[in-house]
């Protein structure tokens, strides 16, 4: 029998990974928010539609704070550049629009060019990267609850699944998430979390990246951190650690429907990614996204409107007596004393769509901050929902709940 050749043994493993990158469908958290609206499961992830719509038609009045979205859209510079590159759209970058973007991210982080990946969104990035470096002998370690989406890619992979619950100040906790899986591939840090909004210290994620398996990376997902006080960890990519970053424009940028993300890392660790596919950039992304960067005061300023509106009703809770976990993000979660479901489906009746429940906390619900007029229009909804008593199988819930550590 022929010996196969060093050409035929990369196709081999080419065609394996396309075919384990088509198994695990790229799941944005557009789809994870919209699936959980009509989840009769306690696990939304098990509800996901097999189509590719993320969201189903939705009422126009509908108050829409369950997707983690940022309600004031594009800044206005970055309008006006995809207008301005709309009539080059049938060309794929005709003006090089993403290698821009990619010189002047670099350079406002002190960068290499060459450790800059762009992509339309994170999400790629994100499951490429668990793709690339779990398997049935590699893990996949997650705080517990965190972003469910590397779970999903881990499900592809075969890979064990070690989550690990929050600290109780919320903290990702690092020292029993190295500890978790000696074999871990791949250990993931949400900074700011989804869903609490809360904080992992730079000094934590240090220790993880001293202390995890050998072999293994840390994916630190950075979707969230410009609206904290949070220092980024992009300086352990520029000395060569062994993490992959991910940024997105879809938060504080308000490009969610437009699509452009990041993975930054080294050149040997972004390689592993690239077998996996990478569809050409959408030129209206990359532009958008280079005029956002070149914004001086764009992030500052809407970091404020969404720390004060998030504050504002913070105060609303805390003066109506309800628990919730504080956080510096555009999402916090709600501990209703009943079934969270029950809670998200009486919301939506009253035209008002919040984020979805987790396992390890059935009784808590997510809730994206959106304007002050939407925050006050789910002020009245929410009072309305709980002034109401709790549904017997709410009530069955609440005895079996799981507990969440407490802030004091």
């Amino acid at each position: 029998m022929p010996r196969a050749t060093s050409a035929t043994s990369s196709r081999r493993s080419f065609l394996r990974l396309a075919s384990l990158a088509a198994s695990a469908p790229i799941l944005t958290e557009a789809h994870l928010a919209y699936a959980a609206l009509q989840a009769a499961s306690p696990d939304p992830a098990k509800a996901i539609p097999h189509t590719r719509r993320a969201r189903p038609a939705m009422p126009a009045n509908a108050v829409l704070i369950n997707a983690n979205e940022n309600p004031l859209g594009p800044c206005k510079a970055a309008c006006d550049a995809i207008a301005a590159i709309a009539p080059q759209g049938g060309r794929y970058d005709l003006l090089g629009e993403t290698d821009k973007l990619t010189k002047t991210f670099a350079s406002q982080n002190n960068l290499k060019e060459e450790y800059v990946a762009v992509y339309a969104g994170s999400s790629e990035p994100l499951h490429y990267t668990v793709l690339a470096f779990t398997s049935p002998t590699r893990g996949f370690v997650t705080a517990d609850p965190s972003y469910e989406a590397g779970m999903m890619a881990a499900n592809a992979s075969k890979a064990k699944i070690s989550k690990v619950p929050l600290t109780s100040t919320y903290a990702h906790d690092v020292k029993a998430m190295v500890a978790a899986d000696p074999n871990a591939g791949v250990i993931y840090i949400c900074n700011p979390n989804n869903p609490t909004g809360t904080l992992t210290t730079k000094e934590d994620i240090a220790y993880a990246l001293e202390h995890k398996p050998k072999g293994s990376i840390l994916l630190v997902d950075e979707a969230y951190i410009h609206l904290s006080d949070s220092p980024s960890v992009l300086d352990f990519v520029a000395a060569d650690k062994d993490l992959i970053v991910l940024r997105t424009f879809s938060k504080v940028y308000g490009m969610a429907g437009i699509r452009c993300g990041l993975a930054l890392a080294r050149p040997d660790l972004l390689a592993r990614l690239q077998p996996y596919g990478q569809n050409a950039m959408p030129i209206t992304g990359s532009a958008a996204a280079n005029v956002s960067l070149l914004e001086a005061d764009l992030v500052p300023t809407r970091k404020k409107i969404i720390a004060d509106t998030r504050n504002t009703t913070f105060a609303w809770l805390t003066e109506n007596h309800y628990t919730f976990i504080p956080s510096v993000s555009n999402c916090f979660m709600i501990d209703t004393g009943r079934n969270g479901r029950d809670v998200i489906k009486a919301m939506q009746t009253r035209n008002v769509l919040i984020g979805r429940t987790w396992p390890i906390w059935p009784n808590m619900v997510r809730v994206s901050v959106g304007t002050p007029a939407e925050m006050a229009q789910f002020h009245t909804a929410f009072k309305a929902v709980m002034d109401q008593p709790a549904s017997a199988n709410a009530r069955l819930d609440l005895r079996n709940e799981h507990t969440f550590p407490s802030m004091g």
